[in-house]
């Protein structure tokens, strides 16, 4: 019976995958509607497992959002590539609590191997400490967990036992465009989401060297590799050198902007952040795997494992590499899995390829927007586009009208005081051709509109 299900659920999701490239991007409204088929009153007695499947795939499968396919530009999403998806799966069967080499050697030494992948395909120190997290939020909140043990262990204080309560005061520096859920990761670990000193910014969303505070004290410094808006990244080749004299722990959020530095052609944008402390970034964004996969690095591997440590009578010492001590999380799912065969699939020219592949659609569909008469209001040196359709007003309204129409689905932002549609380029499955049409409807909904 259980072979028989699992065998019917790979049937459906392939169908669905099959279907991607050829359904609307969004939902219909019918097809929102419909999901109150799934709601009621909780069953009293068992229902057949099949008939559970397949009431989920009727009514739940229309109204996803085809974020898998190959027209998806909204929230900097990328598609699963088939191994990730496939090993996704794999890894669902074997059920595995990822948490300890004796809760699963598998997961464990598959995950050790795919960080010392990443670190690799990344240019980031050999020896750093890793941890697999559920987003970039919990990757920065790990790096900033390993700053704050370091910082006030070296003022003398113990802070996983003492708390924050009377500890050295910590300065934390960010710049006036840092990411949103930067300031939740800094609100969670109990530095304040409005108590940092924030630096002006360029009109690309980088921060102004020329603009950064004295440091004086433990501080952290925060910078971005990869604006959500523009994809710019702050100038870390001129600010690391004196924040590291003046003995600041640099953090850097990377969700998408880190894997830059996978691609010899986007490198360059890389200058500096060799030089930082602890880096954040998202495997379920350039990577191509699938939800929930952040991953934080930490140049002081010991730090990163103070902040995480763990101790109970039913732990006992391990000589292997026990994830748990790196993460937020005890028990959690192999996420260390699909990231290896996505690596493994893709190779270091594969990874590469990606990014550039990614970059160039970027720049075309930057092209393609400017020729057609409207604003494109960032450099375009990543995947991320921003354009101005003649006023707020009109720019809000052919967003809505193109999400609507269903070839491709953009999204909306404001940048610096103007309507933006943010168009995010991160998927294997676009091809030039996907690029193509999402142009012609995109300038073909905004020409309607006058």
């Amino acid at each position: 019976m259980s072979s028989d299900l699992m065998r019917e659920a790979a049937r459906r999701a392939v169908d669905y995958l099959d279907g991607l490239s050829t359904r609307p991007v969004a939902a219909t409204g019918d097809a929102v509607a419909a999901l109150s088929a799934l709601d009621g009153p909780l069953p009293d007695a068992p229902a057949p497992p099949h008939d559970v499947l397949a009431l989920l795939d009727r009514y739940g499968s229309p109204a996803t959002t085809a974020s898998a396919g190959p027209r998806y530009f909204g929230f900097v999403t990328g598609g699963t590539l088939p191994a990730a998806a496939a090993a996704n799966w794999l890894a669902a069967a074997w059920d595995q609590n990822a948490f300890s080499f004796v809760s699963s050697p598998a997961a464990t030494k598959i995950e050790e191997i795919a960080l010392g992948w990443l670190r690799d395909v990344l240019g980031l120190p050999q020896d750093c400490g890793g941890a697999f997290v559920t987003g970039a939020t919990m990757a920065n909140f790990c790096g900033l967990a390993a700053a704050r043990h370091r910082l006030l262990q070296d003022a003398g204080w113990d802070v996983e036992a003492d708390g924050l309560f009377g500890a050295p005061e910590i300065t934390v520096i960010v710049g006036d465009e840092a990411h949103t859920m930067l300031f939740k990761a800094l609100g969670l670990i109990g530095f304040g989401r409005s108590r940092v000193v924030r630096v002006p910014v360029d009109g690309q969303g980088r921060m102004r060297a020329d603009a950064m505070p004295a440091i004086d004290g433990p501080t952290i410094l925060c910078l971005q590799a990869g604006n959500v808006n523009t994809g710019a990244f702050d100038p870390a080749d001129e600010i690391c050198g004196p924040a590291r004299a003046a003995g600041a722990w640099i953090h850097v959020d990377g969700a998408f902007g880190l894997w830059a530095a996978a691609a010899p052609e986007r490198a360059h944008l890389m200058a500096g952040y060799e030089l930082c402390d602890s880096w954040a970034t998202d495997a379920h964004k350039w990577l191509n795997v699938s939800y929930d996969s952040g991953i934080g690095f930490v140049r002081d591997a010991e730090a990163l494992k103070a902040a995480m440590a763990a101790t109970a009578a039913y732990l006992p010492p391990s000589e292997h590499r026990d994830p748990f001590s790196y993460t937020p999380e005890s028990s959690r799912r192999a996420r260390g899995v699909e990231i290896w065969a996505a690596l493994k699939s893709l190779g270091r020219t594969g990874v590469a390829d990606l990014i550039e592949r990614n970059c160039r659609q970027a720049s075309r569909f930057a092209e393609g927007l400017s020729g057609a008469g409207y604003e494109v209001l960032n450099d375009v040196e990543l995947n991320q586009v921003m354009v101005a359709f003649r006023d707020d007003d009109k720019t809000r309204r052919v967003i809505a009208a193109v999400q609507d129409e269903g070839t491709c689905w953009c999204g909306g932002t404001v940048w610096q005081g103007r309507s933006a549609m943010r168009i995010s380029v991160s998927s294997w499955a676009t091809t030039d051709a996907d690029v193509e049409r999402s142009l012609d409807a995109i300038i073909r909904v905004a020409q309607s509109m006058g």
